[in-house]
């Protein structure tokens, strides 16, 4: 018997795999979206489609939930707000705000005395003429954007488009030479216990992560230092659940973080199988104030994902005893859409 309920607002891949790790855990899950095709339908125990400003919507999650959370930051934080009225939000809707905004995020991370890369923020053309030191860069979205939306490569004020209308905000970043990029995902507990995986290495190709792996090829001050970057970081916010620090490693072999992300992660899918308690069992086990469990590792792994009109074929292979296939079960393959992903256990 379900005999506690976990509210989850959203409803793609991330929010299935939650679902699951719930049902194992003899958790119900409700899931809230605006997404009425979201594939969490298909995972859930209770499924409720409604716009972020539907008050009969949101009443009806608020009652079948006893704790809620969330897959992904880009929610508004008044809707967590207004949930958090009555049931418990977690991790704690504050945190999104940091997280949703760039220019907040960086700021956060480097008065802890973290590195990031050299930014400025950015709110007109003149503001790129004031920082041409940070050219070659990257203009990104200062909110909202995400698998390389909202991101434009500047080599130089020319590539400055005069007509280009500076309506929203903006963060230049000073290009790096990167070495490699990685990820490490952290859970902290209601008493501060803190558990971690292993740093994870990944690759992207054209902005999406196309490849993650352990163990990641590091050194091993690399390795320390991101994990005690996460740990203060977790610290600081008070943080409650799975959070995420997406890292760049740079030539000369500094570490910088890209993006702290208060949630599960993609790069994080490999967990499922290749440890014995899986990130998405971890941020159950948080949020719900279950305790933490020791984490073991299964074995090395790498994940690939699988995009767009890729699913077709993988649907119709068999696979190897060491290789574990998810299919999001998305109803539209589109071009660079994140349909599943594969797990190839490499011990």
């Amino acid at each position: 018997m379900l005999n506690k309920r976990l509210g989850i607002v959203g409803s793609g891949q991330l929010c299935s795999f939650l679902c699951m790790a719930a049902k194992k855990l003899k958790i119900s899950t409700t899931v809230f979206t605006d997404d009425k095709d979201g594939p969490a339908q298909n995972f859930c125990d209770y499924f409720i489609y409604g716009k972020y400003n539907d008050k009969e919507k949101i009443r009806e999650f608020i009652e079948n939930t006893d704790i809620a959370t969330y897959e992904f930051e880009n929610i508004p934080v008044e809707f967590l707000k207004l949930i958090e009225k009555e049931k418990p939000v977690l991790p704690n809707p504050d945190i999104n705000k940091i997280a949703q905004n760039r220019k907040l995020e960086k700021t956060f991370v480097n008065k802890l005395g973290i590195k990031t890369t050299d930014w400025a923020y950015i709110k007109s053309a003149e503001d790129i003429k004031k920082n041409q030191n940070l050219l070659p860069g990257i203009l990104k979205s200062n909110t909202l954007g995400y698998d390389g939306k909202g991101q434009f490569v500047l080599n130089s004020l020319d590539d400055v488009k005069k007509d280009w209308c500076f309506t929203a905000d903006y963060i230049l970043e000073k290009k790096v030479n990167l070495k490699k990029e990685i990820s490490v995902v952290i859970t902290r507990f209601k008493d501060g216990t803190l558990s971690f995986y292993e740093p994870i290495e990944n690759e992207h190709r054209n902005q999406i992560l196309f490849k993650s792996k352990i163990p990641a090829n590091i050194s091993k001050k690399i390795y320390e230092q991101a994990i005690s970057n996460a740990k203060k970081i977790s610290e600081e916010l008070n943080y409650i659940g799975v959070l995420t620090l997406e890292y760049f490693i740079t030539e000369k072999d500094e570490l910088l973080v890209n993006e702290l992300a208060p949630r599960f992660h993609n790069s994080g899918h490999l967990t499922i199988d290749a440890f014995n308690i899986s990130q998405f069992q971890k941020h159950v086990l948080s949020v719900m104030d279950l305790g933490s469990k020791p984490i073991g590792k299964i074995s090395n792994a790498e994940m690939y994902n699988i995009l767009g009109s890729e699913i077709l074929d993988y649907r119709k292979k068999t696979f190897k005893k060491n290789e574990f296939f998810y299919d999001y079960l998305k109803k539209e393959p589109r071009e660079g859409r994140k349909m599943g992903h594969i797990t190839i256990l490499k011990d």
